[in-house]
């Protein structure tokens, strides 16, 4: 019974026979029939059949991914492949040059794709937009480099932060492209989604500040929760670390466990603090504390803050209600009824709610997304979709003039 692998994939030629998936469109390769995508064999016929397509079809926005590799550029790749007008003419990734996607992660060999080149070698002569997945420090001589005709979104940390002293304090870099400082906008999509649809770059929010940001922006601008003593206690899922081996993020090291790390020192509290003091106009700080939990996927974000005087979380809940009654992707849940981080899996939704706490003037909120108030707040987004690519892709629609929700319908996994 002969076989032929392709990648890391092996297929059994006499079992495709036996269970009738051969069609009469199958090829022949070693003497074995398989019917496969262009996207498994990354040669220059399936380059070239990549651009004609998108060249001959409705999907008139071509796509650049750099960083293909890499969780969050894998996801880019896995949600744009059901979007009706962007199309992937151009991958990167250095250490895979060469390879097919489909060899790197075996769940998007069935898309017909380019093979991936460093950075050095692409072509950008055929791209219209860009979405940067590579890691921060990495991010800002590339930009600075690339066409200034092209939309890019920025799905590092490069451009998240205004004031050019915190992001070197904080990541210890100098920043090497101030002026494009300038010019990025930060991209949490149902906040500042008018600046979003003019810019040419944006800055993609970070995991954390997306589950925190959102429940807690509304809130602060309607004046319902006090700027002091805000908790936020955050658990993410081991793919927010990203692929990179690391000894702390080995099976055996996170299984059957949940550890607390970054104490005080965790790099997305100046961009939570950016975010939430330009909500109210004053200096806003916060006591924040990630924990790593043993899943691939998930976040949540339990904020504790105390609500102004004279409010409820009745008037909690109806701020929330009125901000985001007309949102596709963020849901206040209905009353009662606790957010989980499964019930978002694979999404680009964030689901919340409000609950009230034992001790007077403090409230409890959960959702898929965060909110404060000496009130406890309770969020949980997917941090590699609405927590990364998600929102990206959101953006980009934004961005290039399509509705935002285009290509992102995916309803949750489950189980």
């Amino acid at each position: 019974m002969s076989s032929t692998t392709f990648g890391s994939v092996s297929f059994n030629s006499g079992w495709l026979r036996k269970h009738g998936t051969l069609s009469s469109n199958s090829r022949q390769c070693d003497g074995s029939l398989l019917r496969v995508r262009a996207s498994v064999a990354s040669s220059p016929q399936s380059l070239r059949s990549t651009k004609e397509k998108i060249d001959a079809s409705e999907k008139s926005v071509r796509i650049g991914v750099l960083g293909a590799s890499g969780y969050t550029g894998a996801e880019v790749v896995r949600l744009l492949a059901n979007h009706p007008h962007f199309g992937i003419t151009t991958m990167t990734a250095d250490r895979k040059a060469g390879q097919p996607i489909g060899s790197v992660f075996p769940h998007l060999m069935t898309q017909d794709l380019p093979a991936m080149v460093a950075i050095k070698d692409a072509d950008f002569s055929n791209v219209d937009a860009v979405f940067c997945c590579l890691p921060h420090g990495t991010t800002q001589e590339i930009i600075k480099s690339l066409p200034k005709q092209l939309k890019i979104v920025d799905l590092s940390a490069d451009f998240r932060l205004s004031n050019i002293n915190e992001y070197e304090e904080w990541y210890g870099l100098p920043h090497k492209a101030p002026e494009l400082q300038k010019e990025a906008v930060y991209g949490l999509t149902e906040v500042l989604r008018g600046k979003i649809r003019n810019a040419r770059l944006v800055a993609n929010p970070g995991c954390y500040p997306t589950s925190i940001q959102l429940p807690l922006v509304p809130l602060i601008k309607a004046g319902l929760i006090e700027l002091r003593n805000i908790i936020i206690d955050a658990k993410s899922g081991v793919s927010g670390a990203g692929r990179g081996a690391k000894e702390a993020n080995l099976y055996t090291e996170v299984s059957e466990g949940l550890h607390s790390y970054g104490i005080t020192k965790h790099r997305h509290v100046p961009e939570i603090e950016q975010g939430l003091s330009d909500a109210s106009h004053s200096k806003v700080t916060v006591s924040f504390t990630p924990h790593l939990m043993p899943m691939s996927r998930g976040m949540q974000s339990t904020i504790y803050v105390e609500m102004a005087p004279g409010v409820t979380t009745d008037d909690l809940y109806l701020e929330l209600l009125s901000a985001y009654k007309d949102e596709v992707f963020v849901r206040l849940l209905e009353r009662g009824v606790v957010p989980h981080t499964r019930h978002v899996r694979g999404s680009n939704y964030c689901f919340m709610n409000v609950f009230e706490d034992r001790i007077p003037g403090r409230a409890i909120i959960i959702s898929v997304v965060c909110i404060f108030s000496d009130v406890k707040y309770h969020q949980t987004i997917d941090n590699l979709v609405k927590g990364a690519s998600g929102q990206a892709l959101q953006n980009l629609n934004l961005m290039m003039g399509f509705p935002e929700n285009m290509g992102l319908d995916y309803q949750p996994l489950f189980p």
